[in-house]
């Protein structure tokens, strides 16, 4: 089996194509560096929606393994970042607080069932997630923010929860029992439920 590392290498170009997009959407050119960035970076962490997701993509790449582990959660952070274009342009996306909702019960449900789905269709279930919380981070940018600047932001702390969902993963599978991601999953579908009802 190959390491994954290569294929990585080969992704980052496309993904830091990815992230210098928003700096097209310059219409919000006022307070940039800190205030745009720190903005984006509390953005996911300021609700258990985004939280929940973010972790849940990660607990799922580390229970399928393989060239999951990097191509979910790249994935992921890919079509969030273009989610998050669109919503800063003020493009309309229906459904995206539903669709943020639906995002956490399903990841939350597939990984409780430790559902292995072919690699593919795993990453197109998961670009249909990120394309609404993208599209969310986007829509709640601060008025005077640079685009760059915001999206540079939640792009990072995205991976950083990614990369703590894979690292809690991998550990509960290798110190507990593979018993313990699934119980994790149950509990993220479980808030998705409590992230409707508030």
């Amino acid at each position: 089996m190959k390491p994954a590392l290569p294929h990585l290498t080969r992704l980052s170009l496309p993904l830091l194509t990815l992230l210098l997009v928003p700096s097209l959407a310059q219409a919000h050119v006022g307070a940039g560096g800190t205030h745009a960035f720190s903005h984006g970076v509390l953005h996911p962490l300021g609700g258990l929606d985004h939280l929940c997701a973010m972790l849940a993509v990660g607990l799922w790449a580390a229970q399928m393994g393989g060239r999951a582990l990097w191509a979910v959660p790249l994935t992921f952070v890919g079509v969030m970042t273009l989610g998050g274009v669109a919503g800063m342009f003020g493009w309309d996306l229906p459904l995206v607080e539903p669709g943020i909702v639906l995002s956490v019960l399903l990841l939350g449900v597939l990984i409780a069932a430790a559902v292995r789905l072919p690699l593919p269709a795993s990453m197109i279930l998961v670009g249909l997630f990120a394309l609404f919380h993208g599209h969310a981070h986007g829509t709640e940018m601060p008025f005077d923010a640079s685009g760059f600047a915001y999206a540079t932001g939640f792009v990072l702390t995205t991976a950083f929860l990614h990369a703590i969902g894979i690292g809690a993963g991998i550990g509960l599978q290798k110190l507990v029992s593979p018993v313990g991601v699934r119980f994790a999953g149950a509990a993220i579908a479980l808030c998705a439920g409590w992230i409707w009802l508030g």
